[in-house]
């Protein structure tokens, strides 16, 4: 298989890596974390180069792109450690609202694409614990259309957010099918917090709220959201452990012990060895899981699993490896290592953890099993 970039990726990714040199740097990163992560700014700011609009179809005034120019922009995005929601607003948003009401995709798509508007899904419930099938919230319908009533938690940028994607049930029924609602923000109620990252999250608070349906029996497209959602934290993730294990080795060659640089002990030499490998690992998984988005849901959702599970692995082991190797300056809030790192650690658990990806590729083994037993 070929895994060549053509030349219109390459020059996307360049632009992405020139604007988080000139624009992103750590000292930037680190003042808007401690401003509790405002974020709103810098996703103007990716608005600018087009980045908004590269999930958006033409038709809506975007540009179209696939999965590779997203892992690509990703990648990047990753390696600047920018604290900004550009994947859940400007790829799983995109993705939900594709298969959803024409009138509303009017609507919402073009500011979309030119980065006038930040929607993004309310997806995570308490006590889902990943499960999409797990919603509590319940869709009313009425003359005027349509309130939803029930509690999102860890909405990304939910309190600068123009305006939310909201799965809820079209009944007060367990079995009752799960719908896609689009709710403005100014209709709900939102608890903004700062998360471990430098990033911003919010709780949600829907009581009898206005929204707009998007999709009557939103379980299908639900799912391929989220798989868009999880290739683009595999391909952040990728750009993390890229740029941390360089961090990580620059320091080793300047870090002294006993009048020569750490990094000629052949121990720590093996220990990034182990590391580097481990990075491989996770790109090859990475590739896979982006190239499999186009794929029937059975065998995508797999896939996609699997990708998730290998990348929770590497980057638990790259995040502690590249800690340790540091020493005790790894973890100081001053150092750009620690940030990568917890960083690293909110991605293993974004859009269900290893544990979670683990029993997920198992049942679903089990299923195709079955199917030819």
């Amino acid at each position: 298989m070929n895994f060549d970039f053509t030349d219109d990726q390459i020059s996307r990714r360049d632009a992405v890596q020139r604007w988080v040199e000139k624009g992103f740097g750590f000292d930037r990163r680190h003042a808007l974390a401690k401003a509790r992560g405002s974020t709103r700014a810098v996703y103007a700011e990716l608005a600018s180069l087009g980045l908004t609009g590269l999930a958006v179809s033409a038709e809506y005034g975007g540009l179209g792109f696939g999965a590779v120019e997203a892992m690509v922009v990703m990648e990047e995005l990753g390696r600047g450690l920018v604290n900004a929601p550009y994947a859940a607003a400007a790829l799983v948003t995109p993705a939900l609202l594709a298969r959803g009401d024409a009138a509303v995709q009017a609507t919402w798509l073009p500011r979309i694409a030119d980065g006038s508007a930040l929607v993004v899904p309310a997806l995570q419930e308490r006590g889902a614990r990943y499960r999409l099938d797990a919603v509590s919230t319940i869709a009313a319908q009425a003359v005027s259309g349509w309130s939803l009533s029930g509690h999102k938690s860890l909405v990304p940028a939910g309190d600068e957010a123009d305006a939310f994607v909201v799965p809820a049930r079209l009944g007060p029924h367990a079995i009752a099918p799960v719908g896609l609602f689009l709710v403005e923000r100014a209709r709900c109620a939102v608890r903004a917090y700062p998360t471990q990252d430098g990033a911003r999250a919010a709780e949600i608070t829907l009581a009898s709220s206005p929204a707009q349906l998007l999709l009557a029996d939103g379980a299908a497209a639900l799912e391929l959201a989220v798989d868009v959602g999880i290739a683009a934290a595999c391909a952040e993730g990728v750009g993390l452990m890229d740029k941390l294990l360089g961090v990580t080795v620059e320091y080793m060659n300047t870090r002294k012990q006993f009048g020569v640089a750490i990094a000629s002990f052949q121990a720590l030499r093996h220990r990034i060895a182990d590391v580097k490998m481990q990075l491989e690992l996770a790109r090859s998984m990475s590739y896979f899981a982006s190239l499999k988005l186009g794929e029937p849901a059975a065998p995508r959702r797999r896939a996609l699993s699997q990708a998730k599970v290998q990348l929770g692995q590497s980057m638990r082991f790259v995040g502690q490896q590249c800690i340790q190797l540091h020493g005790g300056i790894g973890v100081t809030d001053e150092y750009i290592a620690s940030h990568y790192f917890k960083r690293l650690t909110m991605l293993e658990m974004a859009y269900g953890d290893t544990l979670h990806h683990l029993g997920e590729v198992s049942s679903r083994m089990q299923d195709t099993a079955g199917v030819f037993a």
